[in-house]
């Protein structure tokens, strides 16, 4: 059987560590090409590069890891991936190995996400993968949770403009206790601004703040990682609240 295509992308850079254990999940089990931002792009969202050039640099790393650094974001990774540097389209893309979980209100601000909803918009199936853990850890068990969800994905199909969002509970593979299907929770960054002097006396601000949590239902992503589950969600750009559509045409605007 012909070993799949894999585009790999990310927001942590090429030179993350995550990036490295992805390709070398993708490598057992298919042909991965790595095209990743060349430093860390983490929170940008979806954006793309419109008025400067893209420029793209050969990268090596350990282990025979060969990759393409763009001076962009995810999403212009995968799109200069799969529209230049691939002679092909591939298989499958899979964006990560991120360091942090992606769940909750993050999945609008993250590039994880975004690199893989680019993907879906290029009609590619499409996987974000996080490890619960934003200064890295046992990259292992992620590494196995990928190369299962990278053969389901194969086996099964994606529909049209659905990509897969997936988090792993930073423990050893033999710990996690399953894959639980969730949806995208309620979690969200309570943030503050610290007012700060820089040594020359200039004033500037640092955001800091606290994760808060408020769902309880081991079917909302962020609850099921924490209990030890693999969390699973389906995820589509389509951002229209449907249900409020004919309540918003009684308003009769005119």
């Amino acid at each position: 059987m012909k070993r799949p295509s894999i585009l790999i992308a990310n927001d942590d850079g090429i030179f993350a560590d995550g990036i490295h254990a992805l390709w070398e999940a993708m490598s057992e089990i298919g042909e991965p090409t790595v095209v990743a931002p060349n430093t860390e792009k983490s929170a940008v969202g979806h954006a793309i590069t419109i008025s400067d050039p893209i420029r793209i640099e050969k990268v090596k790393r350990s282990g025979g890891f060969l990759g393409y650094a763009v001076n962009g974001t995810p999403a212009d990774s995968v799109k200069i991936g799969v529209k230049a540097i691939m002679e092909q389209k591939p298989d499958i893309i899979i964006s990560g190995i991120n360091a942090g979980a992606n769940v909750g209100q993050s999945l609008l601000y993250s590039g994880t996400i975004s690199a893989a909803t680019e993907g879906t918009f290029l009609g590619i199936p499409s996987i974000a993968i996080s490890l619960d853990s934003i200064r890295g850890g046992d990259w292992t068990g992620a590494k196995i949770v990928a190369k299962k969800i990278v053969k389901a994905v194969m086996e099964n199909n994606l529909p049209h403009g659905t990509l897969l969002n997936v988090n792993v509970p930073n423990l050893p593979e033999a710990e996690i206790k399953g894959y639980q299907v969730t949806y995208q929770g309620s979690i969200y960054f309570k943030d503050r601004f610290e007012k700060r002097e820089d040594p020359r006396g200039r004033l500037y601000y640092w955001m800091t703040g606290k994760l808060i949590n408020p769902d309880t239902n081991i079917q909302s992503d962020g609850v099921a990682i924490k209990e030890g589950y693999v969390s699973i969600t389906p995820l589509h750009p389509q951002l229209t609240h449907f249900d409020y559509v004919d309540k918003l045409t009684d308003w009769k605007i005119q």
